[in-house]
């Protein structure tokens, strides 16, 4: 049977598809400090969105932060304190590791274990792979980065010689004009010189 034709008639018999059904569509994450510990209180609804189970999920954000946490049903505890912007991160590197298809792009995947191999089955188009799990030390790195041009959360620790809000995010001082110590807030990173960067609030 000739290649072609042998490909027509697999795509003859695959369901159609609803474009409507290929979208994502992810919830923001909703969190609160309790103390010395952040909570994420949409969890459970974020998981459902990517049919994966709540446990799952949150094991996978432990890791990436590189810390230990509580599953409280469909809300989670972690020790530390952490943004919103550093729960993004980790659900789309979440998504991008166990759900989205590397083959298709589409998130119709399963979860499989197979010979104790954690593999991710499309079921739109077929193909496997299996799970590549980051260390969380390259995790916490990634997160931890600062680039110019981005914009993070930070919290405001001290002040600066010239009166400007200081911030540390991984091994980076930030400098913000018109920000004050014990604020939490959103800042642009305008430039980066070695471990320093310079910031306006966003």
């Amino acid at each position: 049977m000739e290649y072609q034709t042998a490909l027509d008639r697999a795509l003859d018999i695959l369901p159609e598809r609803n474009v409507e059904q290929e979208r994502l569509t992810i919830p923001d994450p909703s969190g609160e400090t309790d103390g010395a510990f952040t909570r994420l209180t949409n969890l459970g609804e974020i998981a459902d969105a990517l049919s994966r189970t709540p446990t799952h999920l949150h094991s996978a954000i432990q890791r990436t932060f590189g810390t230990s946490g509580q599953l409280e049903g469909d809300r989670a505890r972690y020790s530390g304190s952490f943004s919103i912007n550093d729960f993004e991160e980790a659900i789309d590197e979440y998504v991008e590791e166990y759900v989205i298809c590397s083959e298709c792009g589409l998130p119709d995947t399963r979860l499989v274990t197979e010979d104790g191999v954690d593999m991710l089955r499309c079921e739109a188009c077929g193909a496997f792979r299996p799970v590549q799990k980051r260390s969380s030390t390259s995790k916490k790195r990634q997160r931890e980065a600062v680039e110019e041009g981005r914009t993070y959360e930070v919290e405001i620790t001290g002040t600066g010689r010239k009166g400007d809000g200081v911030a540390k995010r991984g091994d980076y001082t930030i400098f913000v004009p018109g920000a004050k110590e014990g604020q939490t807030v959103r800042v642009y990173i305008k430039n980066t010189s070695g471990s320093l960067a310079f910031a306006r609030l966003a």
